[in-house]
């Protein structure tokens, strides 16, 4: 089904998204691994494989409407040097997504083009709830308790 330009392009823009979340989401499970931060690694690392299946969704829908998947983009990449960093880094990559999510939304109501809409929200609620929610809670818990405090309660 051939599908309006401007949708694939937005979706391509999401993916660019979602491809550098999940990247940066894979750097900073591994040095949190390596730092010893066993429960940051495990949620960050399911983070990884959320993202995989938001790409996934983006991969399988541009197809649908018969565009090209762009693999090449990361769109926000950056690479914490700390935890506190890394977190921030993630939640500002997060807000980002959701940014991008909402214009294609938008988007895609403006063209009536409902079953991209319906395929976006899902993702959407998990960037809002789960991703973005976790890690606004963990920059508070910091600035609670200390780094010191929260990294030993990480272990």
């Amino acid at each position: 089904m051939k599908g309006d330009h401007r949708v694939i392009d937005a979706l391509n823009e999401l993916l660019a998204m979602e491809l550098a979340a999940m990247d940066q989401y894979f750097v900073h499970s591994r040095m949190y691994a390596d730092w010893g931060l066993n429960q940051l690694y495990e949620r960050i690392n399911h983070e990884v494989e959320d993202e995989k299946g938001h790409a996934a969704v983006l991969i399988e829908r541009i197809l649908f409407l018969e565009g090209t998947p762009d693999m090449t983009q990361r769109t926000g990449f950056k690479v914490g040097t700390d935890v506190k960093s890394m977190l921030e880094s993630d939640l500002q990559l997060e807000y980002t997504v959701r940014a991008g999510l909402q214009k294609t939304i938008q988007l895609c109501e403006q063209l009536q083009d409902y079953q991209t809409r319906t395929a976006l929200m899902p993702l959407l609620e998990d960037t809002e709830i789960d991703h973005t929610h976790w890690l606004e809670q963990q920059l508070k818990l910091i600035d609670r308790v200390g780094m010191e405090n929260y990294q030993q309660s990480k272990m």
